[in-house]
């Protein structure tokens, strides 16, 4: 697979969170506004980036029995300075995001990629694999939480486009799983045609 396909593929034909449905936790957690959605699928680029590159570097260094834990600790490490980057550089993004950053480290599309992809390949490659795939978070959290906001608030970055009463349950959790729903059937329908 050339290097152009690693990247797109996780746009669309292998988005996490709309064909591959991983991630679900954040996804339907924090995307109660675009920016939220935003900040955290670029949180989570970050980490999946950093932590594919490293674990490519050294995964002739581990030894199969602690191959997970190993994976583990990087992805945790890069965890840890998002969120304390974020705590001091973007102290509000940070308290909406809350409990939702430190779970990174478990999330099942990091990992996954760890295992799946960067320990099995060359740093390029990791690297390429994890910017496709976290921009496909990125854009699918941006979009899911566009449209919550839009139609729960009337607002889509905080800039009001939509004047009178919006649709309350879109920016309650009802909401995101109704808007995730029309979501992924929409991303099918493009796939399929």
């Amino acid at each position: 697979m050339n290097q152009m396909q690693n990247f797109t593929k996780g746009l669309l034909a292998s988005n996490p969170t709309l064909v591959l449905l991983l991630g679900m936790c954040p996804t339907l957690g924090v995307t109660t506004s675009a920016i939220n959605g935003m900040g955290m699928g670029l949180a989570t680029t970050f980490v999946l980036v950093a932590s594919n590159v490293v674990i490519a570097l050294i995964k002739n260094l581990i030894p199969d029995k602690v191959r997970i834990p190993s994976f583990i600790v990087v992805i945790a490490s890069f965890v840890t300075i998002v969120d304390l980057v974020m705590a001091g550089f973007a102290p509000a993004l940070h308290a909406q995001l809350g409990l939702f950053i430190p779970l990174i480290v478990v999330n099942c599309i990091v990992l996954g990629r760890a295992e799946a992809f960067a320990s099995k390949n060359g740093v390029l490659s990791s690297l390429i694999d994890g910017l496709g795939m976290g921009i496909g978070f990125t854009l699918a959290l941006m979009v899911l939480g566009s449209i919550r906001e839009l139609l729960g608030s009337g607002a889509v970055f905080g800039i009001k486009l939509i004047a009178g009463d919006a649709i309350l349950v879109f920016v309650l959790a009802p909401g995101a799983f109704i808007a995730l729903g029309y979501l992924i059937a929409l991303v099918n329908k493009i796939r399929k045609a």
